[in-house]
């Protein structure tokens, strides 16, 4: 059998060196591997990341403020011990078992997500709920979430049960994002990921957010779906107006399942300071499926779709299914961080520095009038900077970097903050401190 070459050594404080390398060199060979073997699908900037704490990720030689939790991801930061000692445990009894036998971990997360949805409002049910019922599907990840549990299989299955087979077409909007397998593509309406692959799948009907008066001609009766982020992440930090989500809603008479999107662009699972972006709106807001990912095992792969009893109803044994989806150990590491997050001081905590990023965010664009825009997007720990210079924002990422903090961009005009959610005001600090020097060199 093949031996992979053994490439590092022990060193006596426990890391690791490169055999024939000076330490130095780790980085230069590692990219070196990387451009060999990697497909060159990611602009990625010449860093290797080898360990993290917290919110800071440290290289060979530097240390850098992780403001962008791994695209808002990292909800509890990088090694956190209660995250690695979950792993460890659970590791050490089950990893996998398939979707032929139940595992304990799987339906306990499935209720977590379904109380809490109750607690804290979503889904139809107002805070404080304790009757009514939803059922959750386990996948791998956001775009598969999205893709077959949500927006083909059950949206598709429950438009022909409710209105025939031509009820199969999906709504979905400008500058959205939910993945990039075929379908998730299809109702990812952003010319930059869709043009190398068309064409695409059809049936799909592209609106504009907030754009009520188009709502009644846009959603028909061949409708099966709407797809919306509440904010959209990666079109910008876009929020979806109140009275349009309402009139989305309303639109519920021909029987078209609303489906939030509340992974691809990580508004949801606390990081908006509730558990949904959607939990404070009426009920009459509410969707009837709700998908997500990013957070909820703090980095260890899963995705979810959490559904009305009144959708779910429609899905059988052997309609849909995954192998790897809702595996012991993605769901044990999902019921303690989540756990974690639902916690009362937790959430305390995650408005308190919300509300101090606001403030420090809303003074930069009366020092920059002619750099930003005067309004800051988003919400909780999702927040959006605007620029009127749509090449500035990359600039700004490049620069912060050099000062030691990630930030990312979004959409064309628009630097995107999404942290872990237990930062605190010294990071918050240090990250404003970063994008204002930044700035000062345009």
């Amino acid at each position: 059998m093949y031996r992979i070459p053994r490439l590092t050594t022990r060193l006596r404080n426990g890391s690791r060196l490169y055999r024939g390398m000076s330490s130095t060199t780790r980085t230069e060979e590692t990219l070196s591997l990387a451009s060999k073997y990697i497909l060159p699908v990611y602009a990625r900037p010449d860093i290797v990341l080898l360990h993290g704490k917290g919110s800071y990720v440290y290289t060979e030689n530097r240390k850098f403020l992780d403001f962008t939790a791994g695209i808002a991801v990292n909800a509890l930061g990088h090694a956190d011990e209660g995250v690695v000692q979950t792993i460890a445990e659970q590791a050490g009894k089950l990893l996998h078992t398939s979707n032929v036998y139940h595992n304990e971990h799987a339906p306990r997360l499935a209720q977590l997500l379904v109380t809490l949805t109750q607690r804290d409002g979503g889904l139809g049910f107002s805070p404080g709920s304790s009757t009514g019922g939803a059922k959750v599907f386990f996948a791998n990840s956001g775009t598969e979430a999205n893709e077959g549990a949500s927006i083909f299989s059950v949206a598709r299955k429950v438009g022909k049960d409710r209105g025939g087979a031509s009820k199969t077409r999906i709504v979905c909007f400008e500058n959205s994002f939910h993945g990039r397998s075929m379908g998730a593509l299809s109702v990812t309406s952003n010319h930059k990921y869709q043009n190398p692959f068309t064409p695409l799948l059809p049936g799909i009907d592209v609106g504009t957010l907030n754009d009520t008066a188009a709502l009644q001609a846009l959603v028909t009766d061949e409708t099966c779906a709407v797809i919306v982020e509440p904010i959209q992440g990666e079109g910008g930090v876009n929020s979806a107006e109140i009275e349009w989500l309402a009139a989305l809603r309303s639109r519920q008479e021909i029987c078209a399942l609303v489906v939030y999107s509340d992974l691809p662009r990580q508004c949801g699972l606390y990081r908006t300071g509730m558990l949904w972006a959607h939990s404070a709106l009426a009920v009459e807001c509410h969707p009837d499926i709700v998908t997500m990912a990013k957070p909820l095992a703090n980095g260890y792969p899963i995705g979810a779709v959490l559904m009305r009893d009144s959708v779910a109803e429609t899905m059988t044994a052997g309609v849909h299914g995954t192998t790897f989806g809702g595996s012991p150990l993605a769901c044990a590491v999902g019921v303690h961080v989540l756990s974690r997050l639902a916690d009362p001081q937790s959430v305390a905590q995650i408005n308190a520095t919300s509300a101090y990023l606001q403030q420090r965010l809303l003074e930069l664009p009366a020092r920059f009038p002619k750099i930003l825009e005067s309004s800051i997007r988003g919400r909780g720990l999702i927040r959006g900077l605007g620029f009127l210079d749509e090449t500035h924002p990359a600039l700004v990422v490049e620069k912060a970097r050099e000062h030691g903090v990630f930030l990312l961009t979004a959409g064309k005009q628009t630097v995107r903050l999404v942290p872990s959610l237990n930062i605190g005001q010294e990071e918050v600090d240090t990250a404003v401190d970063a994008l204002v020097s930044s700035m000062e060199t345009l």
